[in-house]
């Protein structure tokens, strides 16, 4: 079976049964393993690899739109690729950044037109582009916002308190208030000391999703100590992109190229039957 040769299937989910899907992850006897896509392609792959959800990346889409990542300039470019990949063979949570808006009615429909390209779940942030962090109840508005606009679009809500500047001790309230703003699951990227997480995970009426980091636990060690979902955020793109500049460099100093890489071939059977909007085609 080819990457996108399940169209068909998951085109038939309704939004409800989509919704129902991508929690019943969350409560696996593992943790959700979300690996982050950057485009049609990296997707593709990912889902070929037997991969039931996959995430986009707001670093990547930004970058590749040679955009700066978390200063709500990014807008169009994640609705077209949440368009290019909402109908694939798999569950899409979308990386949203902060919404785009501090307007919650505007954040609202922009998780009406993600739901309606096809995305499963939305990830909001509460991370500023001047470094600071939106007021909690600011930012359990906009979740409560897109849960009455759009209540079958599961709600990833992320706090940076362990990225930005600011007590630590702000996450359980700020979690909290956006748990009881109807969140479906909360992040805390940057969060990796294992008593810290497992004493935050006890305070939580609802999973807890957290940033791999290759220095951190492992994902079996996460689980053990409660977490529900892992996120790869953008060390895949980062890594890609390493790899392309490492083997253009090897090739250039007349060394073996370090990296494996796909056939071209490959590359083109991830995009059979797939139209220029990312959308299924109908084949003979």
């Amino acid at each position: 079976m080819t990457a996108f040769s399940a169209f068909s299937a998951f085109s038939a989910f309704s939004a409800f049964s989509a919704f129902s899907a991508f929690s019943a992850l969350h409560h696996a006897e593992t943790p959700l393993l979300l690996p982050n896509a950057w485009d049609h392609a990296s997707a593709a792959a990912l889902a070929q690899q037997g991969f039931a959800a996959i995430g986009t990346t707001s670093l990547g889409t930004a970058a590749a739109a040679g955009l700066p990542d978390g200063m709500s300039a990014t807008r169009h470019e994640t609705l077209l690729l949440a368009n290019r990949l909402g109908n694939g063979p798999f569950l899409l949570s979308v990386d949203a950044e902060a919404g785009f808006s501090d307007d919650p009615a505007e954040v609202a429909e922009l998780a009406r037109e993600l739901a309606a390209a096809g995305a499963a779940a939305i990830n909001l942030e509460d991370g500023r582009p001047d470094g600071t962090l939106t007021p909690a109840h600011l930012h359990a508005a906009k979740i409560a916002a897109v849960k009455a606009a759009s209540p079958d679009l599961f709600v990833n809500a992320r706090t940076d308190t362990h990225w930005l500047d600011g007590p630590h001790t702000d996450t359980s309230r700020r979690l909290d208030a956006y748990q009881q703003a109807g969140a479906d699951s909360v992040f805390v990227p940057g969060l990796s000391n294992p008593p810290e997480i497992a004493a935050l995970v006890k305070t939580l009426d609802v999973p807890l999703n957290i940033l791999y980091s290759p220095s951190g636990p492992t994902v079996a060690q996460l689980g053990e100590l409660g977490v529900r979902r892992v996120s790869l955020g953008s060390l895949l793109f980062r890594a890609a992109l390493g790899a392309a500049v490492s083997a253009a460099t090897d090739i250039r100093a007349d060394r073996p190229m370090r990296a494996m890489a796909p056939t071209y071939a490959e590359i083109q059977q991830l995009c059979r039957g797939v139209g220029p909007d990312g959308r299924a085609v109908e084949g003979d």
